[in-house]
């Protein structure tokens, strides 16, 4: 397991210190020729970067568990989660830098907006728990999935912050912007993965015991309170305990 997170670790790495001499290339007037060759890694730097621990992975997993909706609307949201996660950090970077905290101890987080995002991802969980013990029949609308994507890609991504820093203090935001950008690509590209593979082993399951109409029912309203509950742990979690 650390195996693999260390050669992780290492391949980002060496994509960072590759962005940053390519960086300072540009900035030295080497022009956009030699930075647009690059700029694919940023596709690879994304999607690695996105295996790590965190990025929304088991939010978008277990949402996509409870709801009914498809490929197209799922990946929709991974889309979201995906957009909003590196969009921010680059909005963050450019505007409201001061929300950063850059310490030692929590380097490259935003406390006000982790917390404002937990705290929503609750407010829909006690929403989840509460439909899922509702007697009459209910429908999941996409809007809701949209939200759960925004509020989990509320956390900004660290290595967004770092790379538009460092193009920042280079004075070339736009080489930031555009390797963040391509790199969302990256990110997007392992949520993806995660939806299909959730999207398609929950219809696999109801398949399974789809002529079973009361058990059907039962157990779509278990897994919908369950992932309502987890949200509401995972907000009291970062809202109380930290």
């Amino acid at each position: 397991m650390m195996g693999w997170l260390q050669d992780i670790v290492g391949f980002q790495r060496e994509i960072y210190l590759a962005f940053a001499e390519h960086i300072k290339a540009f900035a030295a007037g080497g022009g956009w020729s030699a930075f647009l060759v690059y700029l694919p890694m940023g596709i690879l730097f994304g999607a690695a970067h996105a295996l790590m621990p965190g990025h929304g992975k088991t939010i978008l997993a277990t949402y996509l568990a409870a709801s009914p909706l498809g490929l197209i609307r799922g990946l929709t949201v991974s889309m979201v989660l995906s957009f909003t996660h590196v969009a921010l950090s680059v909005l963050i970077v450019l505007l409201a830098l001061p929300l950063v905290s850059f310490s030692f101890v929590n380097p490259g987080r935003a406390p006000m907006l982790e917390g404002f995002s937990r705290g929503m991802l609750g407010v829909i969980g006690v929403w989840m728990l509460y439909r899922a013990f509702r007697k009459r029949p209910h429908r999941h609308d996409h809007g809701e999935g949209l939200a759960v994507g925004f509020m989990a890609g509320l956390i900004p991504c660290p290595l967004t912050l770092f790379v538009m820093t460092f193009a920042i203090s280079r004075g070339v935001p736009e080489a930031g912007v555009a390797f963040a950008m391509v790199m969302m690509l990256g990110v997007a590209l392992t949520l993806s993965i995660v939806a299909i593979a959730t999207i398609l082993f929950r219809k696999g399951m109801i398949h399974l015991i789809e002529n079973r109409t009361v058990l059907l029912d039962r157990t779509s309203r278990a897994i919908e309170a369950a992932v309502g509950i987890l949200l509401m742990l995972v907000a009291l979690r970062e809202l109380v305990l930290k």
